[in-house]
C-alpha cells in the first residue's frame, strides 16, 4: 500500500470524525497537500505535508506511514507527525476591576512599569 485517497487518511488517522467530513473539508478547499489544494480523490504517499483545517485548528501533518483502515488512535498516532506550530502565547493584560475608582498613585507607577516591559 503506497498511496491511498486523502479524505480516506485523514479519516483513518482520526484527524476529522467521520469521512464525508473530510470530503466536505477537501471540497471546501480546507485541505492542501504539499501546499496545492486538495480534491478528496487526492492521493498521499509517505513524505507528504498535509495541512487541514478541521473545526477551528489548521493542523499540518507530515505522512509517515499510509494507512486505509481506521485503526486505534495509539496505531494512529504513529501514521504522521504533528508539525503544527504551538498557538501562540498571549501577554498578559493589565486590568483594573470595574467600579474599582481611579487607580493610585503606587497603582499608576505599577502599570507604568507593566506597560514600559511589555515593549
Amino acid at each position: 500500500m503506497e498511496s491511498t485517497r486523502i479524505d480516506r487518511w485523514l479519516w483513518a488517522v482520526r484527524l476529522t470524525k467521520t469521512r464525508p467530513d473530510a470530503s466536505q473539508a477537501c471540497k471546501g478547499g480546507h485541505v492542501r497537500i504539499n501546499d496545492k489544494p486538495a480534491k478528496a480523490s487526492a492521493t498521499v504517499v509517505p513524505g507528504d505535508q498535509v495541512r487541514a483545517r478541521v473545526g477551528d485548528k489548521t493542523r499540518i501533518v507530515e505522512v509517515v506511514r499510509v494507512i486505509q483502515k481506521r485503526v486505534g488512535a495509539a496505531d494512529a498516532a504513529t501514521c504522521f507527525i504533528d508539525r503544527t506550530p504551538p498557538p501562540p502565547v498571549e501577554a498578559p493584560i493589565a486590568r483594573r476591576d470595574r467600579g474599582a475608582g481611579r487607580p493610585t498613585k503606587r497603582e499608576r507607577r505599577v502599570l507604568d512599569q507593566f506597560r514600559s516591559q511589555q515593549f
